[in-house]
């Protein structure tokens, strides 16, 4: 046996560290997640209709049904104008929502009614009138059109709307569908349809056809826009600003 040294078998024990008995510290909770807020998002806003889908006849048998109920007066003040609204049998439009749409073109802001010398207001079918607004089909709207002395035709079909005395006569396919150049700019339809309104019944009052005063102005209402503007920007009102908004005679 080699002096000093540990033999392997020479009984001595092995040391253990000894065992530290102290507080015990319990886990920590883990943190509490946090639930983000539901951040609020806006719906993007639909983008306008710029015409109608689906068909519609574009010809019909000649007979209308009326919005057989009276309106406001539109206006405070002036002349009062009485008219009637119809729609054409088969046309596929309530003859009430067409006369809503006519009565919001003429109520304004910037409609004929702000001139202070003019009112107006729709009446029963049986009621005294001085003109009827009608919606026709293309077919039907040339024929009342012609009638009155005016050839609504392009392409040999008929296409724009017109005015004969006593008679706004709205072309269904313009209704719907607009014009080429006001969808391609992105222009509402329902911009197109108080623009047509105020156009036809500018006829009626006594207003003849303008031209573009220049390239990025308005157009004036009694421009011709359903064919062109010309440079000009699409403008359904003949009033802006509270005052007539004209551009040179044509």
């Amino acid at each position: 046996m080699v002096a000093g040294g540990t033999g392997v078998g020479s009984g001595a024990a092995d040391e253990v560290a000894p065992v530290v008995s102290g507080p015990v510290v319990a886990p920590s909770s883990p943190a509490p997640v946090r639930t983000p807020s539901p951040v609020a998002v806006s719906p993007s806003p639909a983008p306008p209709v710029l015409r109608e889908p689906g068909s519609r006849p574009s010809t019909g048998p000649g007979r209308f049904g009326y919005d057989d109920r009276a309106g406001p007066v539109l206006g405070s003040a002036g002349d009062l104008r009485r008219y009637r609204v119809a729609v054409e049998s088969g046309a596929g439009v309530d003859a009430g929502e067409f006369a809503l749409a006519v009565r919001t073109a003429l109520a304004g802001p910037g409609s004929w009614v702000d001139s202070g010398r003019l009112r107006l207001r729709q009446v029963e079918r049986s009621a005294r009138h001085d003109f009827t607004v009608y919606l026709a089909t293309a077919g039907t709207a040339g024929r009342m059109c012609a009638a009155g002395g005016v050839d609504i035709r392009v392409g040999g079909r008929p296409y724009t709307s017109c005015r004969a005395p006593g008679r706004v006569i709205i072309n269904l396919d313009r209704w719907r569908l607009s014009v080429p150049h006001f969808v391609e700019a992105d222009v509402p339809l329902s911009l197109y349809r108080t623009y047509v309104v105020n156009h036809e019944v500018g006829h009626e009052l006594g207003n003849r056809h303008e031209r573009c005063p220049g390239r990025g102005e308005p157009a004036p209402v009694m421009m011709q826009q359903t064919l062109f503007l010309k440079g000009c920007v699409a403008n359904p009102w003949p009033y802006l600003d509270g005052r007539r908004y004209q551009g040179p005679p044509l």
